[in-house]
């Protein structure tokens, strides 16, 4: 169905691998709408119950592709490309109601980057290698990395790694709280994928509903937040998946969530 996607479901779990392995991924227009068709496709199957992000070969994803024609012809503004590729696709993966996990095999970098960190969590192969970029070659930080990096890492570091574009190892990202979890290369989607398989067969609704809590609760005052959690514990306490949770434990057996 795609050229430069591997698109696969693997029990309840979407996997979707970012496949141009010999320019380590880097997102051209056809990769940027394929990979938009694949987030909508999984928006509207609801067996659906995580995505995993990956990149074929040796790289996750290694940015724009600068020899893709929005990035060389300069009779067309940077704002349209980045309005119609990068914040369409941002905004996609962030309205997504079920987890989506990378994981990052090798290069991250740039626009490569902003994708890892739409997700909502990210594993690392120890050999992954992470890079703002966009400094280097005169640009400003864009695919929502200005957003989401300030979050995880603090206003400072962020700002040293946006004018620096240094490269830095998956321990080191660890350590700032970039991802969540370092695994060998060899293991890094299997182990990415036993997570999200948990995941989705887990309460999908509590799930959805603690992910929009903690994204809208992230810069709300304190009432607003507080209010805001008891009426979704309201929403959440009349599901099925509450009253079979209760079930199971009183039962002291596992429980069987239906996601409703």
């Amino acid at each position: 169905m795609y050229e430069t996607l591997l698109f696969e479901v693997v029990g309840r779990v979407a996997k979707i691998s970012l496949n141009r392995p010999k320019v380590y991924n880097a997102i051209n227009t056809q990769l940027g709408q394929e990979l938009y068709d694949a987030f909508k496709r999984v928006e509207n199957d609801g067996n659906i119950g995580a995505v995993v992000l990956t990149g074929a070969g040796r790289g996750f994803c290694s940015g724009q592709d600068l020899t893709d024609r929005l990035a060389v012809d300069e009779s067309l503004r940077l704002a349209d490309s980045v309005r119609e590729r990068y914040n369409l696709l941002i905004s996609k993966m962030r309205a997504l109601p079920i987890p989506v996990i990378a994981a990052v095999n090798g290069a991250c970098a740039g626009a490569g980057f902003g994708l890892a960190l739409a997700c909502d969590l990210r594993f690392a192969a120890t050999d992954a290698k992470f890079t703002m970029a966009f400094s280097k070659i005169g640009l400003v930080p864009d695919s929502g990395t200005s957003y989401f990096l300030p979050q995880l890492v603090g206003v400072g570091k962020a700002l040293e790694l946006a004018w620096t574009g240094d490269v830095f190892d998956a321990a080191e990202a660890e350590r700032l709280s970039i991802v969540n979890r370092v695994f060998p290369a060899e293991s890094l989607v299997e182990e990415t994928m036993a997570f999200a398989e948990k995941l989705a067969n887990g309460p999908r609704l509590a799930y959805r509903l603690t992910k929009e809590l903690i994204v809208q609760n992230f810069t709300s005052s304190l009432p607003e937040a507080l209010e805001r959690e008891a009426r979704y514990q309201d929403v959440a306490g009349a599901s099925q998946d509450f009253r079979e949770g209760v079930r199971a434990f009183s039962e002291k057996r596992p429980p069987s969530f239906q996601g409703r």
